[in-house]
């Protein structure tokens, strides 16, 4: 996952870090956005797909806005549509955006 992060970051992607609740430095609040259970999810779906195979993801809580601007940057690279189910809708990732428009 971490070769993924640094890919997105090359293109453009900023850990966004109020999402890490925890009060510690910024490079540890970093540290636990790449931790997030729908982050690990979709790195075990990689690993495990064939390209081309849709990724379905559900939640029982709302996808934080950090894992859903990563998905956008990571939907451009991977050869996979990204489905993430969460308690309000689905989000659909592809070639860089999001079925939702963005209103998470």
């Amino acid at each position: 996952m971490a070769s993924l992060i640094d890919r997105i970051k090359a293109m453009g992607y900023v850990p966004e870090t109020n999402f890490a609740l925890h009060d510690v430095d910024e490079e540890e609040k970093n540290n636990l956005l790449v931790e997030h259970s729908e982050k690990l999810a979709l790195a075990y779906g990689l690993l495990t797909t064939f390209p081309g195979c849709p990724i379905r993801i559900t939640k029982n809580l709302r996808v934080c806005g950090d894992c859903h601007s990563a998905f956008t940057y990571i939907s451009k690279i991977v050869d996979h549509e990204i489905v993430v189910r969460d308690p309000s809708r689905f989000h659909h990732f592809k070639n860089g955006s999001c079925s939702c428009g963005g209103y998470w």
